[in-house]
């Protein structure tokens, strides 16, 4: 027990620095381990395995106590979320123009038919996937559906349900959440393994081989999560946002790069948000609702890999088409969590608005997935952190219009965790 109270008074981002820098050594010096990279398995299948519980219990929990209504922060949480992965599309559309890229076609990417084939058809995905079965989705890790049965039972539970019925829910809840900080106080173990597993598979020929096509992602990216999305926080908290924004990316950001999940980053984010000391009937609603519809990575994704193709193939796009592309990425994205494969086998469907082929859009994808090993780490880590940052910006801006003190690092007086 002194060995573990020693281990847990270490700071969490100083543990995981510490896997992260193990796992990379090892990764470099030692390729046949079998023991490391199951460290890796072993930790995204726990936090994979409890998201979706977690999000159900809770999501059932909050609206069932009904202490507080999903009142204009869950708006201007919405509005947030939609907007961020907009300016990241057009992002992602401006980069392109200023830095185009052509790609070395490779042979075509696997699963091939499960490819959108329009934008109807990903929203299409996502209205059956709020109506599949409520066990199946908790199964499959389908939060649109978790959310709609969730919901679903909380209002009515919260109409019908005695007390006693509640406290169970409540206790329930509890428990499962201590599991996740149990899995959580893990990550460093888990990080070794998923560092070690990359960079002996891998090594670093990735930032040689498609050197220019990964900056450029990774460009956008960086400039959506340091400017983007911190200049929408600015614009409703009248703060400085960077405090927040630090926050975010360290506490979650780092965690969701190594995952590579923003299913798997789930409760890490709960967590953070319960530091932050946001209500936790918001956060259990639009933590999960924001690792479905907070895509920003995803459609910058697909704004650049569908104009490098377009280039690729000879084909002029104009900028006002490749606005155009901008929402259709956006609608896209938000709509990735609920398509196999994520943003990548959403390339084709955009590519679709340039005239290029199918093929050569495969072949586009796989490109994608090679770069993925970097690009899908980068893309998850400013989703998920995006996930808790516009989170607390809808609470925080709550809280200045009702005259409660923000926390310390904004400037207020309020006492956090962080």
């Amino acid at each position: 027990m002194k060995i573990v109270e020693k281990y847990k008074s270490v700071s969490l981002i100083v543990r995981i620095l510490c896997g992260l820098v193990i796992g990379a050594v090892l990764g470099l010096l030692v390729k046949n381990l079998s023991v490391v990279p199951l460290l890796g398995t072993l930790f995204v299948g726990a936090l994979k395995a409890i998201a979706p519980v977690l999000v159900f219990v809770l999501v059932i929990s909050a609206l069932a106590q009904g202490n507080s209504k999903l009142d204009r922060r869950f708006g201007l949480v919405l509005a947030l979320y939609m907007i961020s992965t907009l300016l990241a599309s057009i992002v992602g559309v401006v980069g392109s123009f200023l830095f185009p890229q052509t790609l070395v076609l490779t042979e075509a990417a696997e699963g091939a038919a499960s490819a959108p084939t329009g934008v109807g058809e990903v929203l299409s995905n996502l209205l059956q996937n709020m109506v599949t079965n409520p066990v199946k989705a908790i199964a499959e890790g389908n939060y649109i559906g978790i959310l709609f049965w969730a919901a679903a039972i909380g209002l009515a539970a919260k109409k019908l349900a005695g007390d006693g019925t509640k406290k169970v829910l409540k206790d329930f809840s509890d428990v499962i959440s201590r599991i996740v900080r149990a899995i959580i106080e893990l990550a460093p173990f888990g990080i070794l393994g998923l560092v070690y597993t990359n960079v002996a598979t891998n090594g670093l020929s990735i930032f040689t081989d498609y050197g220019r096509l990964l900056a450029l992602l990774v460009g956008c990216m960086a400039a959506v999560a340091l400017i983007v999305d911190p200049l929408l926080a600015a614009i409703v908290l009248r703060r400085n946002p960077y405090p927040l924004v630090w926050r975010c990316l360290k506490n979650s950001g780092i965690t969701a790069f190594f995952t590579r999940s923003s299913a798997a980053n789930i409760p890490v984010n709960m967590e953070l948000c319960e530091k932050l000391g946001l209500d936790p009937d918001m956060y259990a609603v639009s933590i999960p609702l924001g690792a479905t519809i907070n895509m920003d990575g995803a459609a910058i994704t697909i704004a650049v890999m569908s104009l490098a193709a377009a280039n690729t193939v000879g084909v002029q796009v104009s900028f006002a088409t490749a606005l155009l592309l901008a929402f259709v990425s956006t609608l896209a994205a938000c709509g990735a969590s609920g398509v196999a494969g994520g943003s990548l086998l959403l390339i084709p469907m955009a590519c679709a608005l340039f005239g290029v082929s199918a093929d050569v859009a495969m072949q586009v994808v796989a490109v994608g997935f090679i770069v993925g090993v970097v690009q899908d780490s980068v893309e998850t880590a400013l989703n998920s952190s995006g996930d808790v940052m516009f989170a607390a910006t809808a609470e925080y801006a709550q809280w200045k219009k009702e005259g409660k003190p923000l926390p310390k690092f904004l400037g207020g007086t309020m006492e956090t965790e962080i």
